[in-house]
Parts: C-alpha cells; sequence; structure tokens
C-alpha cells in the first residue's frame, strides 16, 4: 500500500486513475481547487497548485511514496510544485501529451513517416526552461500548448530531487459525455447529420488510447515499476481521419463525407498533415500490455452515438 497524492483528477481518466488507486488499497489525497469531490474515503485537499504558498501551507506535514500530476502545463507549474514537493515523495509522475512531438512546434529531429516516434525524440534532460514567457496568459498558453508540457518535463527532470516519469498520452477516447473535449463528438454529429468533414489532402495516421487504460497505465507508472523518464502511452494500431469516419459511418448507416482542405487551410481534430505517431514499445518492454484500437473503438463510437440520442443525459 502507498501513500499517492493526486493533482487534480477530478474528472475523466483522472477520476478513473482515483477510484483504481483507492480500490487497490492505496491511500489516496486528491489536490484541486474544490470544484468536484473526489470519492468518498480519498483524502481532499482544497487549494490552487498555482498559489505555492498556500500549496504548501494545505500539504502542511504530508509526505508521499509517490505524487500524480494530472493538471501541469507549464513549467511556471512544474517549478512550484517541485520546491513544493520536494522532500516529500520519492517519485512524481506527470501526465504529458502526444503533442510535445509536433513538428510544427519545434525544431525537432526529423522522423520518416511510417516510423513509430520513440521517447528519445524530446529529451527533457537536454530542453531548454524559460520560466519568463507569459505562461500565466491563457491565450499564450493555448497557443504554445505542447511547449508549455516539453518545458514542464524539462524541469522536473532537471530537479534531480525525486525519480520523475513523464507518461505521454495518445488523443484520449471514451466515456461517452466524460469525454469533455469533444473531438469525436464532432465526428459522431457531423456523420449523423450528413454534414461534411474537413480534412487535409494527404491525411496521415496518428495514434489512441482509452481513457481507461490510460488511467491503467498512469495507475501503472506509479505503482508497479521503477521506470523513470518518458514513457508513451497509445493503443496498438494506427488510424487517420478517413478511418474513424469509416468506424462512426458504420454505425450510423450514413456515409462520411469529406472535404479536402487547401494547403494551410484548418481541418478537423483528428486530420494531420505531418507525422508525429507514437511508438509504445518503451512501455511493453518494461511490461505493460496495451490494448488494440479495434478492441475498443466501436464501442467508443457507440458511446458518443447514445449521447447524441438522449442529450440532456
Amino acid at each position: 500500500m502507498k501513500r499517492i497524492c493526486v493533482i487534480g483528477g477530478s474528472r475523466y481518466f483522472g477520476r478513473v486513475l482515483v477510484q483504481r488507486l483507492q480500490a487497490t488499497g492505496h491511500r489516496v489525497t486528491v489536490i484541486n481547487r474544490g470544484s468536484t469531490r473526489p470519492p468518498a474515503g480519498v483524502e481532499h485537499l482544497v487549494v490552487d497548485r498555482d498559489d505555492e504558498a498556500a500549496l504548501v501551507a494545505a500539504l502542511g506535514s504530508r509526505s508521499f511514496d509517490v505524487v500524480v500530476d494530472q493538471v501541469c502545463y507549464t513549467p511556471v507549474q512544474a517549478a512550484i510544485a517541485a520546491r513544493a514537493f520536494n522532500g516529500r515523495t520519492r517519485c512524481y509522475v506527470m501526465t504529458s501529451t502526444i503533442e510535445v512531438y509536433d513538428p510544427a512546434t519545434a525544431a525537432l529531429p526529423a522522423v520518416p513517416p511510417g516510423t513509430p516516434v520513440p521517447e528519445e525524440t524530446v529529451d527533457p534532460a537536454t530542453w531548454l526552461v524559460r520560466t519568463d514567457l507569459p505562461w500565466h496568459d491563457a491565450a499564450y498558453l493555448q497557443a504554445h500548448y505542447a511547449e508549455g508540457k516539453r518545458q514542464a518535463e524539462a524541469v522536473f527532470t532537471q530537479h534531480h530531487g525525486f525519480a520523475f516519469t513523464a507518461v505521454r498520452s495518445a488523443h484520449v477516447l471514451g466515456g461517452g459525455a466524460a469525454e469533455f473535449t469533444g473531438r469525436l463528438q464532432h465526428y459522431t454529429e457531423r456523420i449523423t447529420r450528413g454534414a461534411e468533414i474537413t480534412v487535409h489532402a494527404e491525411a496521415l495516421p496518428t495514434v489512441f488510447v482509452h481513457y481507461e487504460e490510460l488511467a491503467e497505465l498512469l495507475e501503472w507508472a506509479a505503482t508497479r515499476t521503477d521506470a523513470t523518464g518518458p514513457v508513451n502511452a497509445c493503443s496498438d494500431g494506427l488510424l487517420d481521419v478517413q478511418g474513424l469516419g469509416t468506424v462512426i459511418a458504420a454505425q450510423t448507416g450514413r456515409k462520411a463525407v469529406f472535404r479536402r482542405v487547401a494547403a494551410g487551410e484548418p481541418a478537423s481534430p483528428f486530420s494531420f498533415d505531418r507525422h508525429y505517431a507514437m511508438s509504445n514499445a518503451r512501455a511493453r518492454e518494461l511490461g505493460f500490455t496495451f490494448s488494440h484500437i479495434t478492441d475498443w473503438l466501436p464501442g467508443t463510437v457507440a458511446e458518443a452515438l447514445a449521447v447524441i440520442a438522449s442529450p440532456t443525459s
């Protein structure tokens, strides 16, 4: 049994993670700003993680075996957490993202199209950290989401006060109405209505992960492996936007209508004109077993379609 702190953990795969940790006997503390209470029996600290003095005061004399940070988006947030949890934990796990590999957002080593992108493509040990940038500005952060995550990983990696793991998540699907990004809903609604979907002329495939599988991998990273460094998290199998449309169309009885956009024109959420589909080989070598996207995607689409059928659910 471990003492585990989860920062965030109030919705989607973060909430599933908290439930899994509690069900397997770990003592769990959740830190958030109080908008959502954790499950009964989970300690709840209501504090803004961006307020360092308040965070330290809320932690009091507590220490943890592991901290799992679900909501770290900037190097400033990472620096605050690194100082606040220094000496309070042996291990820190941060939920990161496939977007750190997006070649449109940084000068990264070239990876041939079709080659799964390995973790070493982005090395947080050598990544430059700029805490002086306007990370507090919502518009700036939205425009620099990938760089914020890269620099946050770099802060923790270069801190050396505890072991650190960055779980780089693929695009997360599943859960019906719980899937708050609305990206899958975009496709199910448009195909159901017969509306066109904008795609790149040569849309490239990407990787996905089911939200429950991501929660399982985060639990594994926190409790069942001593591995550190970046770990990619994605189900087996590549899928492009037209393949996704085909799966949805098969369940709606409608044909997916695609419109190709000109170079530089925005396309729908899972259409990509650049390659950065991840490899999950490292996690597999460390002992984690992934599902194949075909194991769960049809059920995930069915959940999304059920939301359309019952919009008040």
